[in-house]
C-alpha cells in the first residue's frame, strides 16, 4: 500500500491555523483576565459575572453544528475567513460605553462566531495530512490556543493595567483583522480526502450514536469544563480568593496555558509515535486520552487538601492542563472512523457537545462562590466539582474509546448492505 504523504505547503497552512486559534483563545481569555475591572466598573455580582462568562457559549455549540454541515459543502477557506471577520468586528463596541446588556450581546455574537473554530480548523488541516500523520498537526493547531494565551495575556494585562480593559478588546479586534487579510491572500484548500478507509459514507445515527463517539463527547465535555473555568474565573480566583493584585494575577494566569503548551504537543507526539511503532489506536489514542483526563480530575479533587497556595495553584494547573490532551486526541479518533465527506459535521457536533460545558461551568462557579461563606471556600468547592466532572468523563473515555471496533462495525454493516443490494 502506497504511503500517503502530506501535501506540499501543508505546514504553512498549519501555521496560519495556529494563529487562527491563537486569536480565538485570546478572545476567550480576555473576559477572565479583565474580570475584576469589569465587575468593579459595571458593579456586577459573582453570579452576574458568571452569566457573562456563560453567555459566550449560548450559541457556541449550535453554531458549531450548523457550520459543521456547511463546511461539508463549502470550501474551508471561506468559512474560516467569515468567522475571523466576525471575531474582529465584534470587539470594537467594547471600546465605548458598555453596560452588562451590551457586554452579554457581544459575547453571544463572538461565541457564535468562535464556536466552530477548532473543529473547522482541524477539518481544514486534515485535508493536507493522511490519518496516521494527523496527531502532530492537530497538536500544533490546538496549541495556538495555549501559546496564544501565553503571548496575549501579558500584553493584554499591560493594556488593562496601563490604560483600561476597553482598549484591550480593541487591540484584539485589530489583530483579528490582520489575520483575516493574511488568510484571504495565503489560505488554500488541501486535497487529501482520506477518512474511514473502508466506507465512503454512513448514516449519521451510526456515526453519532456508537460508543466511541458518545465517549468522545463525554471526555471532551469534562475537559472543556475545566478550560471554561480557567478562561472565566482563574484570574478573579487569584485576586479575590488568593489575594494577588491584578498585575501579579495576570502573570500567573499564563501558567495553565504555558503548561498546556508543553503537555499537549508532547501527548500528541507520544500518541503518534505509539501508532507508528504498531500500537493500536485504542491504546495510543483511546486509553491515553482517558488516563490523561482521569489524572486531571484527581488533581482537582486534591486541591482542598493542598498544604499551601503554591501547591493549590499547581494542582489546578495540572487538573486543567492534562485533560486538554483531549482536544488533540478526540478529533483524531473521530477523523479515523468518519468518512471525509461527513467529517466536518461530526467534528462540529463533537465540539458542540463538548464545549456546551462552557454554558454550565462559569455559572456554576459564580453561584458556588456567591453562596459560600468566603470567596476562597467557594472557589475551592467549584474546582472540586470540576474534578468530579473530569474524573467521570475520563473513566468513560478509558473504557469506551474503541475506534478499531467502530470501524469494523461500519465495514460489516456496509458489506451486509452491499450483499442485500446485489441480491
Amino acid at each position: 500500500m502506497t504511503e500517503v504523504k502530506p501535501e506540499k505547503g501543508a505546514w504553512a497552512i498549519v501555521a496560519l491555523l495556529f494563529f487562527f486559534m491563537l486569536i480565538n483563545f485570546a478572545d476567550k481569555a480576555i473576559i477572565g483576565l479583565a474580570g475584576v475591572p469589569i465587575m468593579t466598573e459595571l458593579n456586577l455580582t459573582p453570579k452576574q459575572f458568571g452569566i457573562v462568562g456563560s453567555s459566550f457559549f449560548l450559541l457556541f455549540s449550535i453554531s458549531a453544528v450548523i457550520t459543521g454541515f456547511i463546511v461539508n459543502r463549502v470550501r474551508s477557506k471561506w468559512v474560516l475567513l467569515a468567522m475571523g471577520l466576525i471575531w474582529a468586528l465584534v470587539q470594537f463596541p467594547m471600546m465605548g460605553t458598555v453596560g452588562i446588556e451590551l457586554l452579554i450581546a457581544c459575547r453571544i455574537v463572538l461565541g457564535a462566531g468562535e464556536g466552530p473554530a477548532y473543529p473547522m480548523a482541524l477539518h481544514a488541516a486534515y485535508k493536507w495530512f493522511p490519518d496516521e500523520k494527523r496527531a502532530i498537526p492537530t497538536a500544533v493547531v490546538s496549541q495556538g490556543a495555549a501559546i496564544g494565551v501565553v503571548i496575549a495575556i501579558p500584553l493584554l494585562n499591560y493594556i488593562i493595567t496601563t490604560y483600561n480593559w476597553h482598549y484591550a478588546f480593541g487591540a484584539l479586534g485589530i489583530v483579528g483583522l490582520v489575520w483575516v487579510i493574511v488568510w484571504a491572500v495565503l489560505g488554500r484548500e488541501g486535497r487529501i480526502e482520506e477518512g474511514a478507509a473502508t466506507i465512503k459514507s454512513a448514516p449519521y445515527r451510526n456515526l453519532l450514536l456508537n460508543s466511541t463517539n458518545l465517549a468522545s463527547w463525554c471526555t471532551y465535555f469534562s475537559a472543556y469544563f475545566g478550560l471554561a473555568l480557567v478562561l472565566s474565573w482563574f484570574t478573579p480566583y487569584l485576586i479575590k480568593g488568593l489575594g494577588f493584585d491584578q498585575a501579579t494575577a495576570g502573570k500567573l494566569t499564563v501558567l495553565p496555558f504555558l503548561v498546556s503548551a508543553f503537555v499537549v504537543p508532547a501527548g500528541g507526539w507520544l500518541s503518534q509515535h505509539m501508532m507508528t511503532r504498531g500500537a493500536s489506536s485504542r491504546a495510543s489514542r483511546g486509553i491515553f486520552c482517558g488516563v490523561a483526563v482521569c489524572l486531571g480530575g484527581l488533581a482537582l479533587l486534591a486541591t482542598p487538601y493542598a498544604p499551601n497556595v503554591a501547591t493549590t495553584i499547581a494542582l489546578i494547573i495540572a487538573g486543567t492542563a492534562l485533560p486538554s490532551m483531549v482536544f488533540t486526541l478526540s478529533p483524531t479518533i473521530l477523523s479515523e472512523i468518519t468518512p471525509a465527506s461527513q467529517r466536518g459535521a461530526v467534528l462540529g457536533i463533537n465540539s458542540a457537545v463538548g464545549t456546551s460545558a462552557g454554558i454550565i461551568a462559569p455559572y456554576v462557579m459564580g453561584s458556588v462562590v456567591e453562596g459560600a461563606t468566603s470567596a476562597a471556600e467557594g472557589y475551592s468547592n467549584g474546582f472540586v466539582i470540576c474534578g468530579a466532572v473530569a474524573l467521570t468523563g475520563g473513566l468513560i473515555g478509558l473504557f469506551f474509546l474503541r475506534p478499531e471496533r467502530e470501524l469494523a462495525g461500519f465495514a460489516a454493516r456496509a458489506n451486509r448492505a452491499a450483499i442485500i443490494a446485489s441480491a
